[in-house]
């Protein structure tokens, strides 16, 4: 499908929720009946949702379906996506929007108690996604359980599809569907450790991803395609523009730095150099607020 023809440069399908953020002095936290925090806020987002605002403010066309709550927390996801430009279409589901409370310590690193709500037999309905999904360039999927469904039907269009599996230890079997019938595929080093060469190689020799991007935080991220033989190639982290505050979301930003570099022609390296500007900008502000613009993504990053 052709820019012109396509409604939508992505389509993000899946992953919103509300964060409730705890400011705490260090991870972990002491073991005591009770610990003296600063201000809890409340802060709508998640992955799916944080890179629909984030390619949003970065000028492509998005939209964004998911399944929330009839729910207070619902109505904050509606009125963030809302003031963000992005296009929500939600589907109503019986279990209630999603929810994390996130431990955040004095340095930015986080801890996150995730509920995910979603009931096993949630689905979201063909004649609903596929109008949709017909119009769109590409496509981002979050590893909710009823994403997974889409699959047939994206192969069957021939539109591209990327996923974050985030921590992947590479041995969960709920996340392997997406890490095998995604394109572009991105995971965090967090819990796979020293194996993410191996687990890279893994899934572009087990499915049909064509790039991954294994992210490091501070050790910047490794990007390996099916070109480059075995050898991952290192893009380096950028420093946050101002001291870090929060680092929820930086993830979700390098997805969408990286996705604005992909559907605008840029190689493999400089995708991951814009994900890396994007990043570090989600790190100067709380609850994944802080959204880098097009003009500061392209004038940091180059």
């Amino acid at each position: 499908m052709s820019q012109q023809q396509a409604a939508y440069d992505v389509l993000v399908v899946g992953g919103s929720g509300v964060d409730t953020i705890v400011r705490v002095d260090s991870l972990p936290v002491p073991l005591a009946d009770s610990v003296h925090v600063g201000p809890i806020e409340e802060w709508p987002g998640h992955t799916g949702g944080n890179v629909a605002l984030g390619a949003r403010a970065l000028g492509l066309r998005v939209a964004f379906l998911d399944c929330i709550g009839d729910d207070w927390t619902g109505a904050q996801v509606r009125e963030r996506l809302t003031k963000g430009d992005v296009e929500f279409v939600p589907l109503i589901s019986p279990a209630g929007t999603r929810r994390a409370v996130n431990l955040v310590d004095a340095g930015g690193r986080r801890m996150s108690f995730y509920d995910a709500r979603d009931p096993d037999d949630l689905r979201m309905p063909r004649d609903f996604y596929l109008p949709r999904l017909r119009r769109a360039r590409h496509v981002h999927l979050s590893i909710m359980n009823f994403t997974r469904f889409l699959y047939d039907d994206i192969e069957a269009l021939g539109i591209p599809v990327s996923t974050d599996l985030h921590d992947w230890d590479g041995l969960a079997g709920h996340h392997r569907e997406f890490a095998l019938r995604s394109d572009l595929v991105f995971f965090s080093t967090t819990r796979v450790g020293e194996g993410f060469t191996a687990l890279m190689r893994e899934i572009l020799r087990e499915g049909r991803a064509r790039t991954v991007v294994a992210t490091a935080g501070a050790d910047g991220s490794y990007v390996l395609t099916r070109d480059d033989g075995s050898t991952p190639q290192h893009v380096p982290a950028i420093a946050p523009p101002t001291p870090v505050v929060d680092s929820n979301g930086a993830g979700d930003a390098f997805v969408s730095g990286f996705l604005y570099g992909t559907l605008t022609g840029r190689g493999v390296l400089d995708c991951a150099r814009l994900g890396a500007v994007a990043g570090a900008f989600a790190c100067t502000a709380p609850g994944s607020t802080a959204l880098i613009s097009q003009e500061a993504l392209l004038g940091t990053g180059h």
